[in-house]
């Protein structure tokens, strides 16, 4: 369809999961991307252009946007995936744990709108789409840490919605709060919790990366250009 034909992309954490299908996605619809991870990836494709991000350095997140800036001249639409687990019982959590997570989930969002969230305010439109997680609002046995940091997202994206728009830009900012998804941070999670996180959905199943890069698009669509400072879930009923 074609929705989004001649935007210009940049995803955090896009070399798996979530993040690749939403790259994958968005240039099917048409989007140049910008794909960037830590880790380097071959899209084969000459909309897709990988760029090294490492969210919790300043500097990384600065370079990326004077780049994107420099070569395409705009950004219109921003997805925050960039993210990691470091589970631990409280009592065993050292500071080191706590943080990194917190840096990475947290803080590396911040260290991107920083500078794309005013640069859209000042052309007059985009869109800001953060990946939080159905843990932002359950909390989770052993994950105190990444339950602070997607709950912590919701409050820094609702702000960010009144600030970019307060002078009548249309500038968007939203989250995508996912369930338990087939991804990679799923790997270590024994086949007995998996059966868990099944039988609490309403649909009996887990998710799949694309069916949440098909909401991410939709957010980041002219189909979505009422929609800002809202949480989407997409968790197969898993709140109800």
């Amino acid at each position: 369809m074609n929705e989004l034909k001649d935007k210009i992309v940049v995803i955090a954490g896009a070399s798996r999961g979530i993040g690749l299908a939403t790259a994958k996605k968005m240039r099917e619809e048409g989007a140049f991307v910008y794909a960037c991870s830590r880790s380097e990836c071959n899209f084969e494709d000459e909309g897709i252009l990988w760029h090294y991000l490492d969210v919790t350095d300043p500097q990384s997140c600065k370079k990326l946007f004077d780049d994107v800036l420099e070569n395409s001249g705009k950004a219109d639409i921003l997805i925050c995936n960039a993210g990691i687990t470091k589970d631990s019982m409280t009592r065993k959590m050292n500071d080191d744990t706590f943080d990194l997570v917190i840096d990475t989930n947290l803080k590396g969002v911040f260290n991107l709108v920083r500078h794309f969230g005013p640069k859209m305010e000042e052309q007059g439109f985009g869109s800001i789409i953060a990946i939080s997680s159905v843990v932002a609002e359950q909390g989770n046995i052993g994950q105190a840490n990444y339950a602070a940091s997607k709950a912590g997202l919701i409050g820094m994206c609702r702000s960010w919605a009144k600030e970019f728009s307060r002078k009548g830009s249309q500038v968007r900012v939203n989250v995508v709060a996912p369930g338990y998804t087939h991804t990679d941070m799923l790997k270590s999670v024994p086949e007995n919790l998996l059966e868990q996180f099944r039988s609490r959905t309403m649909l009996k199943r887990l998710g799949e990366p694309e069916e949440i890069a098909d909401v991410i698009c939709f957010l980041a669509s002219d189909r979505a250009s009422y929609i800002t400072g809202a949480v989407i879930d997409v968790n197969g009923g898993m709140n109800l």
